[in-house]
């Protein structure tokens, strides 16, 4: 045994009441957060978080994050759920352990820096509605993005993390930029910042156990605030990362339970206890309270997200994280916005030009929002760009990056990119070096006077100054004004079971009951697709008489093991069958003569708004996205390259320019709504 070694190894036991350590690692608890973020895109609803509130917060765990990231964003836009009642809900149930949440510095919980008003009021509200722990990041690692959050926070009473982000320019630890020195000097900023904790944020789990334990001991040595370590499993390092740096003597871990952990997640908690059980950093978790969450969670909760688990690979991790550092996350995200462009084929490509972009803009760390600037930035170039141009279409966020809206990076911007997206900039063309809040207007006052009384108080307010589009939205749901659409609406367990019989009896042939007299195959037969899960079944339908009556059902041969899985719906699978949509048939009862008429078809989502009767030159969506708003309305004159329309796309801004000079003939969509790719925007004429 090592010297580590309290007690032997016959007095050890399973439960919290064994010796307690010397030294415990403390554990943070990242499940009701990044877990659900990094599996199953940030889709957990609070009403999954309930059942096992309580028993979390008898572990011991030295916090739970339950906030902040990408969840205030996707719970009023994709959950119809207000962010700021999670955090009063969940308070209700843990009455020990604090409560953390992901704070990007002068981002909150956006994707942009916001005007210091904002920043003060959110991180106000945020504490008082129950929050604990800010842990504060900035992508840039620029801290400057700090000066207006922290004091806040401090003045609130509550726990300031400082992190760092943590990248590489080197396959390990080293190099002109990212080394020891400078992971030192940051924690030097932080601790002189007033930090309460320094965490040392591996978003894309890149670091090598080795280097941890350099990393640590360093930081050990240098700063007296405890030390976190945050390194998430995309890679398969991190449970040996976590030993190597407890060896070193790390304060705190990040762990999630285990239906929520691995692949881009983070290493579960059990095998930590159990590894350090009897040692002098022993946690001291009772192992079967830990199993009797993972039960409820399992067969409780995670039911109800399958259809959102990536089952496409094999693999729990992915080496190809180390060559392009990209955050699981992300890469889930280009994955699908390049299948949503009919492009799966060219992420190849985006693997190879994402170093590119990546180092043209500063050699900056891939953590949110830069991983989306440079994520989408790069899905530009390699579908948009030819041999005569690169940067053809640039972001929103690029420009602002260039200008220095983000703060300042760790290398210099490549000058030729700067100068190209900077170039009839709103802003201006000379980049700033200032802070970058001290260029920002306030916009509580602005946002009050857009919204008016839909914003029933400060909390509401907030909201809709952050996202105004989808905020705006949101508060119609949440205030009776508008229905909410199907999709928002929670999926139940019996939803679950239903589809799940669905998909059984499909795959056992069962979903008709063959008939006694079966006719022949007539002339009129026609053959449709249908997907269910991985596999697909050939049906034939026959019209007779009035009304089609499905003949047979037979599983092809082929599993389809490289196809994407469908689209899930909220109880049964639906997918594409030929040019039209069909839902999977329900099995008429047999008849004497003839079948009843099956159940018509799931409706076909609308069309998108034709411009037949404007004459002129058509405006295309180039990709599937949202839009933010027109720049130009009907009847206004435009030259070749003004910006007509703002298309979000991965939540990135796009500035779509006029083809040609003329007169916008028509706009054929409001705010906040989607649109496909092609889908006809604007008509100039």
């Amino acid at each position: 045994m090592t010297d580590h070694t309290q007690v032997k190894m016959t007095e050890m036991k399973y439960g919290n009441d064994r010796p307690k350590a010397a030294n415990p690692v403390k554990i943070e608890d990242l499940s009701l957060r990044d877990g659900h973020q990094s599996l199953f895109a940030t889709r957990g609803r609070t009403e999954d978080m309930i059942p096992v509130a309580e028993l979390m917060d008898e572990v011991g765990f030295w916090a739970v994050e339950t906030w902040g990231g990408a969840t205030f964003d996707t719970m009023h836009r994709f959950l119809n759920e207000d962010p700021w009642e999670r955090i009063r809900t969940l308070k209700r149930y843990f009455k020990k352990t604090p409560f953390s949440m992901l704070l990007r510095g002068q981002n909150l919980v956006g994707y942009r820096n916001y005007a210091d008003d904002v920043a003060k009021a959110f991180v106000e509200r945020a504490a008082e509605n129950g929050m604990d722990i800010f842990r504060t990041f900035d992508a840039l690692n620029d801290y400057r993005n700090f000066e207006t959050v922290v004091p806040e926070i401090k003045k609130a009473g509550k726990h300031f993390q400082g992190c760092i982000c943590y990248t590489l320019t080197e396959p390990r630890l080293g190099g002109e930029v990212y080394n020891i020195d400078y992971y030192v000097g940051k924690a030097k900023d932080l601790e002189a910042m007033g930090a309460d904790t320094i965490c040392v944020k591996d978003m894309a789990g890149l670091m090598s156990p080795y280097d941890a334990y350099e990393i640590v001991k360093a930081l050990k040595e240098t700063v007296k605030a405890p030390i976190h370590l945050h390194s998430h499993f995309t890679s398969g390092m991190s449970p040996m990362t976590h030993l190597k740096a407890i060896e070193a003597g790390v304060d705190i871990i990040d762990t999630c339970m285990t239906p929520y952990a691995y692949r881009t997640s983070h290493a579960a908690i059990e095998p930590l206890v159990m590894s350090l059980l009897g040692t002098s950093r022993d946690t001291g978790f009772d192992i079967e309270l830990l199993a009797k969450i993972n039960l409820i969670l399992e067969k409780e909760v995670m039911p109800k997200y399958k259809h959102l688990l990536d089952d496409s690979k094999v693999s729990i991790i992915d080496i190809n994280v180390l060559l392009h550092q990209t955050p699981g996350g992300m890469l889930s995200n280009l994955v699908n916005q390049l299948r949503e462009m009919d492009a799966l084929d060219r992420i190849n490509d985006v693997y190879e030009e994402l170093p590119k972009v990546r180092k043209d803009l500063g050699q900056i760390p891939l953590v949110t929002p830069t991983s989306q600037i440079v994520g989408i930035q790069t899905v530009n170039n390699v579908l948009f760009d030819d041999e005569n141009e690169r940067y053809k279409m640039i972001t929103g966020q690029v420009k602002d990056l260039c200008y220095g809206l983000y703060g300042k990076t760790a290398v210099p911007i490549d000058s030729e990119v700067q100068k190209k997206a900077l170039k009839g900039y709103a802003r201006g063309e000379e980049p700033i070096t200032c802070r970058p809040a001290e260029v920002l207007e306030p916009e509580l006052d602005k946002a009050k006077e857009e919204i008016g009384d839909l914003a029933k108080d400060l909390d509401d307010l907030i909201l809709y100054a952050m996202y105004p589009t989808t905020g705006k939205r949101f508060l119609k749901w949440k205030y009776g004004q508008e229905k909410p659409p199907e999709e928002v609406v929670p999926r139940t367990m019996d939803d679950v079971k239903a589809a799940d019989e669905l998909i059984k009896k499909a795959k056992a042939g069962q979903l008709v009951e063959k008939k006694a007299d079966e006719p022949e195959k007539g002339e009129n037969l026609r053959t449709f697709n249908v997907f269910v899960d991985k596999e697909y079944f050939e049906v034939g339908v026959e019209e007779v008489g009035d009304s089609p009556i499905i003949s047979y059902i037979q599983q092809a041969q082929s599993q389809m093991a490289s196809m994407p899985a469908p689209a899930a719906a909220s109880s049964a699978p639906a997918a594409p069958a030929g040019p039209q949509r069909a839902s999977t048939p329900a099995a008429p009862k047999p008849a004497p003569k003839a079948a009843p008429a099956p159940k018509p078809a799931a409706k076909a989502a609308p069309a998108a708004p034709a411009a037949t009767a404007a004459d002129g030159t058509p405006l295309a969506a180039p990709m599937p996205g949202m839009i933010i708003r027109y720049e130009k309305k009907v009847g206004d004159s435009v030259k070749k390259g003004d910006t007509v329309v703002i298309l979000e796309a991965m939540k990135m801004e796009n500035s779509l320019p006029a083809p040609t000079d003329g007169t916008i003939k028509a706009t054929n969509f409001s705010n906040g709504d989607s649109v496909a790719k092609n889908d006809v925007l604007a008509v100039i004429g």
